[in-house]
């Protein structure tokens, strides 16, 4: 579906932000947890295991402590990718809502929306359980996102007012949202996988978000950017 779009959501690990929160949370890990740990990650980003299979089992092995979310959370809005706050805040300004669904921990992607300007509201992933002293006891199990599918279940959730909307990101289960999301953007600036650059009806796979921008706006929509200083560069980076 072409645009306008009322809405447009994103995907946040190496879409928003140019690192994987759980390659970081190994930071300092033994190596052979680091290997067993990314191997499982690559599986489930490229759709050889089922997401539900890795998650529980990544978590077990990982156990991360509450203290250490917010480390995670202050490194994503360190490496945000090249454009997305600009490309947020042009969205915004035509009127759009923006929202962030994926996989990762909550909190640290609460970071990101905090950052971002993106309401709470407009924020879906998956909570933790800690103990009193922050130890982890698990994960939020009715969250859809931490299972195949879960990201089309949170898109036909959405609020009338937020259809069409438009969905970008990097990983299979991202592009599981091709049917659901009115439009799939397949990004392919931090990671470039095959499998998702074969399904996505659009591609996008320059190491900025701007290029975005065309496929979620109308001429009109840029036209009313291009008037003003502040989003200047970003259409710039957009045309490049």
């Amino acid at each position: 579906m072409p645009p306008p779009f009322a809405a447009v959501y994103f995907d946040c690990d190496s879409t928003l932000c140019a690192i994987e929160g759980v390659d970081e949370l190994l930071a300092g890990a033994p190596p052979p947890l680091r290997a067993e740990v990314a191997a499982l990650t690559h599986a489930a980003m490229e759709g050889t295991k089922p997401l539900a299979e890795v998650y529980e089992t990544r978590l077990q092995l990982l156990a991360p402590r509450r203290a250490e979310l917010d480390r995670i959370g202050a490194l994503y809005v360190a490496r945000l990718v090249p454009d997305a706050a600009a490309l947020v805040s042009a969205l915004q300004f035509l009127g759009k809502q923006v929202g962030i669904v994926s996989g990762g921990l909550l909190v640290p992607v609460q970071h990101v929306a905090a950052h971002l300007g993106i309401p709470a509201s407009h924020v879906h992933a998956v909570p933790l359980v800690f103990d009193a002293h922050g130890h982890y006891v698990d994960f939020d199990r009715s969250s859809p996102l931490w299972r195949n599918g879960g990201k089309i279940e949170v898109l036909q959730r959405l609020p009338a007012d937020q259809r069409p909307v438009a969905f970008v990101g990097d990983g299979i289960t991202d592009a599981e949202t091709i049917g659901t999301a009115d439009l799939f953007v397949g990004y392919g600036g931090v990671v470039d996988r095959p499998a998702v650059r074969a399904r996505a009806p659009v591609f996008v796979a320059t190491r900025s978000l701007a290029p975005v921008l065309h496929h979620v706006t109308t001429a009109a929509e840029r036209a009313r950017l291009a008037r003003l200083a502040p989003f200047a560069a970003l259409l710039s980076a957009a045309e490049g």
